[in-house]
């Protein structure tokens, strides 16, 4: 189901140019090493995410104290750095050797890599966190104890205690919990945490696949998506960032459904369809603040244009993308559209009583030190950062308004705004939040996706340029420059992973750090709590503060909640 943007690639037939071309059935042509390539893309990228966490397991240190926190830290970048640099190493070799014919291989192998080794270094921070206890982060205080009470209900063919919660998650745990775990959920959510966060980046990856090449997936797909990795509730953010980029293909492969065989096109459409209800069961929000720009991509890129069987072609690719839909997801989807109207959130944190213009960081319910917020800005309050996404907002229509993946991207983030806007508005007469605060990190990863794809444009005119001057002049230069001055691709390559390798490492690192153990008003306070709960065989955890535990464990985190 891969939907490439980046244009296609003439292919000449055995015999050259002159010899007749043999009809190929468009089912199989490519597909067997395109599959295959994407596969190995896939077994590196999800086996790089467990590297950094299974040696992060043999760690030897204190998780409460903080210089061994940095100390872990450290040893986490350290191993990343030069498994990292392993693979980029490979991809310099290959432009070397053999006259470069397997640089293209290695290049991809390494990005799918580093996309693994960048989400297993936050599960990593994890481990290293939830070191010496064996529950979850939270223990079963607050979402943690509800999930993992829930997961066990329905693993016991039980109801769970909310019906509009998202039911994918608690039927994940609760038998994984009865297959690894002997039915203990609150232990066996300790493990998905770690492993939700390992899975983060080879799925971001994976998916953006179906639209760009492997280093390009790399920088403008998974790199953005980093700035919301979660290792506490990993499945909502992960939810997030994978469906964009599954929309965005869904509207391309819309827009040339009119040209399509009928088969490949019901395919595709049954496809996306049910992996949509996948994540709809997974986590739901993200829909309703997607689904006017999503509609409305939908309607441009309809196509209208492409006479009667165009039309009918696209409204079978509608119709089967639906129907799959409802196949998994329907039943929940009606819980939603009636039991979901009556759920109200009356929760009003500390974001409720932020300018709901901002949005670039979402500070929770336990913000920690806090000054002014938001904090001032350069241009009317407004900092450079907010201005930065604006101006790439408009450049990247500007370049790419005729692209379905830019403007898809671009409705998306202005009908969270909007959506934001219209449950903000109404705060005050209804007394609920409705979560609109979630927002953020929608508006936010657009935002990051669209300054992106700002660089991926230009990087592209600049690429056809030199392949432009390139033919013109017949040869390029043996420093791998054409006549332009454009430097060769195998550098821009190799300087975007290492770029890549510094920017995921120190963001990675950033992100674990949010969760190392602390007794403070920030989410630090939740695998402190975790060291605090006795085992159930009634020992405390081998780092439990002073020695001492208790049966929900330290509850000072109340005191914080604002």
């Amino acid at each position: 189901m891969t939907v490439s943007t980046e244009g296609t690639v003439a292919v000449l037939p055995p015999g050259g140019p002159a010899a007749p071309a043999r009809p190929i059935p468009a089912v199989r042509r490519g597909l067997g090493s395109r599959g295959t390539l994407l596969l190995l893309e896939a077994v590196v990228a999800f086996g790089a995410a467990l590297v950094l966490p299974m040696l992060a397991v043999r760690f030897k240190l204190d998780p409460l104290d903080r210089i061994a926190q940095v100390s872990g830290l450290a040893a986490i970048q350290l191993r990343f750095a030069l498994v990292g640099l392993l693979f980029i190493a490979a991809v310099a070799l290959a432009m070397r050797l053999r006259g470069g014919r397997h640089f293209d291989l290695a290049a991809r192998i390494a990005a799918a890599a580093l996309a693994g080794l960048a989400s297993g270094f936050v599960a990593a921070g994890a481990v290293v966190a939830l070191h010496g206890t064996p529950w979850p982060m939270f223990g079963l205080n607050g979402d943690s104890g509800r999930i993992v009470e829930w997961a066990h209900a329905v693993a016991n063919g039980r109801p769970s205690g909310s019906p509009v919660y998202p039911p994918a998650p608690l039927y994940t745990l609760g038998y994984y919990a009865e297959w690894f775990r002997g039915g203990n959920t609150a232990y066996a959510f300790k493990d998905l945490q770690i492993l939700g966060a390992a899975a983060f980046g080879p799925l971001v990856y994976l998916c953006w696949r179906m639209l760009l090449g492997p280093v390009r997936a790399l920088a403008f797909g998974v790199a953005p998506a980093f700035a919301l990795i979660d290792a506490y509730k990993p499945y909502s953010q992960t939810v997030l960032v994978v469906l964009v980029p599954v929309l965005v293909a869904m509207v391309v492969s819309l827009s040339r459904s009119g040209t399509q065989g009928w088969r490949p096109l019901l395919l595709k459409g049954a496809g996306f369809g049910a992996l949509l209800g996948v994540l709809f069961l997974t986590y739901s929000g993200w829909f309703l603040w997607s689904a006017a720009g999503v509609l409305f991509a939908v309607l441009l890129y309809f196509p209208w244009r492409t006479g009667r069987l165009g039309r009918l072609k696209g409204v079978a690719f509608l119709g089967a993308s639906l129907a799959a839909f409802l196949v998994v997801a329907g039943r929940y989807l009606v819980v939603m559209l009636t039991e979901g109207q009556t759920t109200k959130d009356y929760n009003f944190r500390f974001d409720n009583f932020t300018d709901p213009a901002y949005y670039l960081m979402w500070r929770t319910d336990m913000p920690g030190k806090v000054g002014e917020w938001p904090p001032p800005g350069e241009y009317g309050g407004v900092g450079l950062f907010a201005l930065v996404t604006f101006v790439c907002l408009g450049a990247a229509i500007w370049l790419g308004i005729r692209r379905p993946m830019v403007v898809t991207v671009a409705a998306m983030f202005i009908s969270a705004w909007v959506m934001r806007m219209y449950i903000a508005s109404h705060m005050y007469e209804t007394q609920t939040v409705q979560l609109y605060t979630r927002t953020n990190n929608q508006l936010l990863y657009c935002g990051l996706l669209l300054c992106a794809l700002v660089v991926h444009l230009v990087s592209q005119r600049m690429a056809a340029r030199r392949a432009e001057a390139g033919s013109a002049t017949g040869s390029e230069s043996a420093s791998g420059t054409a006549g332009t001055g454009f430097p060769g691709r195998e550098g821009a390559v190799i300087g975007a992973l290492c770029a890549q390798l510094l920017l995921l490492g120190t963001v990675s690192s950033s992100m674990a750090d949010r969760y190392m153990p602390a007794k403070e008003n920030t989410y630090r306070i939740l695998p402190w709590v975790s060291h605090t709960i006795t085992e159930q065989d009634g020992s405390c955890p081998r780092y439990a503060p002073g020695g001492t535990c208790s049966k929900d464990g330290d509850q000072s985190w109340l005191s914080f909640i604002r």
